[in-house]
């Protein structure tokens, strides 16, 4: 079925119609409409997920995927926006309200903000049934699913609960081919859950709706709880750092605006509220590397050899759609700059061409994108990048080594930088900061 000219556009209401799941096939069914048009059917695909003989497994997979339809939605809503929303198909009480609300502004602040449309008060997620009792206490194995991404900081992760004993299963949403090179690197199989788009969306978009960034890590966290109640998993393990809280910009009305909602302590600790208090009593959901900025991360990542010649943390690798580059990095974008720039404190000149194919810092061009990563005369980019002290530090901390320090965009901005108060390197890869990593895995985590 095709969505019909209009019956997107200038929508009074966006609906949340129905939910399902089919545990023969292991699909599961999202269904969105505008007004009275057709139905936006999402499909998620759990490879082999066995349906569980627990009572309690099955009720908190329920759950999940009631969550999990209020939180993909917002890949459609963003569409045209509506003023109405109608949630019959997936009714929340207050809590699920309240964090559907703060997801759809908060995460869909930078789509706003490039928008220049207005969300507060316009996404608004009314409680329409009573708090549900006590979420179930299902049997679940001590095991760890863990979110892979096919870069540095799941790769960590990976390693650190390797370290540490567990008994692991990386997994992906989507068919990404260079995660699967990373995992395999790990010597590890990887689960991975197919996700499909509404096909309605792609035309919808050609033919002028509204589009921009999405909380993608909250639809990939949803999916991830689905799986663990699926599958029998305890821990939902995601690498989100706490360099993720850094507000990219501040709007015209003195609110932050953030690319890294989604990965940000905030959304992490009401997401946890909500696993907790309605989908399964001891069901984990963190993030490993809260504690650690993106510095601390890539002086870890550089011991790790054996991912140096796989990983990739160019976006334009990751599409539903597929790859948009050759090769595994673009050369020319914030993620490609800023993974650079930080693990070169820890790697020489020519570890990083090796890794990458070639050096960006000894490129002039490149020279205005790592100027916004420092926030010098720039904006810092919408992205996934470290925070704009990480980048300083690490760009001065360059320009006082012997085999850095004449690249050419290390001499350019080194003057600049001395002038301002740039903190060193050794205070932020001591800092930690507050994290949601539960007791038992936090005494072995060694940090």
């Amino acid at each position: 079925m095709t969505v019909t000219p209009g019956s997107w556009r200038n929508a009074d209401c966006f609906r949340f119609v129905r939910h399902g799941y089919d545990p023969n096939t292991g699909v599961a069914h999202l269904a969105y409409a505008f007004d009275d048009g057709p139905e936006l059917v999402e499909s998620v695909h759990f490879p082999k997920a066995p349906w569980p003989a627990d009572s309690g497994r099955q009720a908190g997979f329920l759950r999940a995927l009631k969550l999990l339809h209020g939180i993909a939605g917002v890949s459609y809503y963003k569409a045209s926006i509506p003023p109405r929303l109608d949630t019959a198909g997936a009714p929340p009480d207050v809590h699920l309200a309240a964090f559907l609300e703060s997801l759809y502004v908060e995460g869909l602040a930078e789509f706003a903000f490039r928008n220049q449309v207005e969300l507060h008060g316009r996404a608004r997620f009314r409680d329409e049934e009573p708090t549900p009792e006590s979420a179930p206490a299902p049997d679940l194995p001590e095991r760890a699913l863990v979110a892979m991404g096919g870069g540095k900081d799941s790769l960590v992760s990976l390693e650190l609960l390797r370290s540490m004993g567990f008994d692991i299963q990386p997994a992906c949403i989507g068919d990404a081919r260079l995660i699967g090179d990373t995992v395999q690197a790990a010597g590890l199989g990887l689960l991975r859950i197919g996700r499909r788009l509404a096909p309605e969306l792609a035309a919808m978009n050609e033919a002028g709706a509204l589009n921009g960034h999405v909380p993608v890590t909250a639809i990939n966290s949803a999916i991830l709880l689905c799986a663990a109640l699926l599958y029998g998993y305890r821990y939902v393990v995601f690498s989100n750092e706490r360099s993720a809280d850094e507000a990219t910009l501040t709007d015209g009305r003195g609110r932050p605006v953030n690319h890294q909602y989604s990965k940000g302590l905030a959304f992490e600790r009401d997401l946890r509220g909500i696993v907790r208090g309605q989908i399964a009593q001891d069901l984990e959901y963190f993030s490993l590397l809260r504690p650690l900025g993106e510095l601390a991360i890539c002086q870890r990542f550089s011991e790790l050899d054996r991912y140096h010649g796989v990983f990739s943390s160019c976006n334009r690798n990751f599409h539903l759609g597929g790859a948009r580059v050759e090769g595994r990095w673009c050369g020319d974008c914030p993620k490609c700059r800023g993974t650079t720039l930080l693990l070169a404190p820890w790697l020489p000149p020519a570890r990083i061409i090796a890794m990458m194919g070639r050096n960006l810092l000894d490129e002039p061009a490149q020279e205005a994108g790592f100027r916004a990563l420092c926030r010098l005369g720039a904006e810092k980019p919408f992205e996934c990048v470290g925070t704009v002290d990480e980048h300083r530090a690490a760009m001065l901390a360059l320009a006082h080594r012997e085999d850095w320090k004449r690249s050419t965009v290390v001499a350019a901005l080194r003057a600049e930088l001395s002038r301002l108060e740039v903190p060193p390197l050794d205070r932020l890869l001591a800092e930690r900061g507050p994290h949601c990593i539960p007791d038992r895995i936090l005494k072995n985590v060694g940090f």
